[in-house]
């Protein structure tokens, strides 16, 4: 099944690597030009960007820390200009420190909510008129699990992931007049996203708590988000949508 994104323009946030290059790439196999943002991994994100242009796909590689409005700003600027606007806005970045609750500072506290909460915020208020301005603009955005279900270790980063869930449902209220919608992904451990030693010395713990008894990859990821960004999935939104290998079951 053809997803049809011709002519459509993306941004996807923390796309240099892991989920967000796989969605990416996926997105621009569809026909849409893609905006690789990135904050650190300039070398990454232009690779991404040149996977994207030698199958014939337009794509730019735009650093911003989507903790900082302002650069959120002029990166949607920029994309509005280069690619000539923005249809799906595809919240993936983020930054989750694995701690007891009671060992972690305020400084851990304001980085991560900074980036999970705030960062999405910033996005969606950037992007929002150049979605709605299109008439079926499409927010997607990515968390953990745990922000469900809740998770020891992972209380700041759950706890900033739920007022996401909370800001697609309400935009997917405001904004569906405009033939916006706006959903949540929420994701089991997708391993290549963490790191790699603490995976594989966990790895028989792990997936005994998962039904499908493996971890996640990127490639389980994407096709769902390509499905939400394109005319597919024009009747889903304020939805939450679990792709996790049946670590929680609603």
């Amino acid at each position: 099944m053809r997803m049809g994104l011709e002519g459509k323009v993306a941004l996807v946030t923390g796309a240099a690597r892991d989920v967000g290059r796989d969605i990416a790439l996926a997105l621009a196999s569809e026909g849409a030009a893609v905006a690789v943002n990135y904050n650190s991994s300039a070398e990454a994100a232009q690779a991404v960007v040149n996977e994207i242009k030698s199958t014939g796909g337009r794509a730019i590689a735009c650093k911003a820390d989507i903790a900082n409005l302002g650069a959120v700003k002029q990166m949607v600027d920029r994309i509005a200009t280069e690619l000539g606007g923005l249809n799906i806005l595809v919240n993936n970045a983020g930054l989750v420190i694995r701690k007891r609750f009671a060992e972690t500072t305020p400084d851990e506290w304001r980085r991560q909510i900074d980036t999970c909460l705030y960062g999405t915020i910033h996005c969606c208020h950037a992007a929002g008129p150049l979605l709605e301005a299109g008439k079926n603009g499409r927010v997607i955005s990515l968390m953990g699990d745990s922000s469900r279900v809740g998770e020891s270790g992972l209380s700041i980063g759950a706890a900033a992931r739920a007022g996401v869930i909370a800001l697609m449902k309400s935009l997917a209220r405001e904004m569906g007049r405009s033939g916006t919608t706006a959903n949540a992904v929420s994701l089991g451990l997708v391993e290549t996203a963490h790191d790699r030693s603490w995976v594989e010395a966990n790895r028989d713990k792990l997936v005994k708590f998962y039904p499908l008894r493996r971890l996640g990859q990127p490639s389980d990821v994407a096709p769902m988000v390509t499905l939400l960004a394109s005319e597919h999935g024009s009747w889903i939104t304020g939805q939450v949508i679990s792709i996790s290998g049946g670590f929680s079951m609603q």
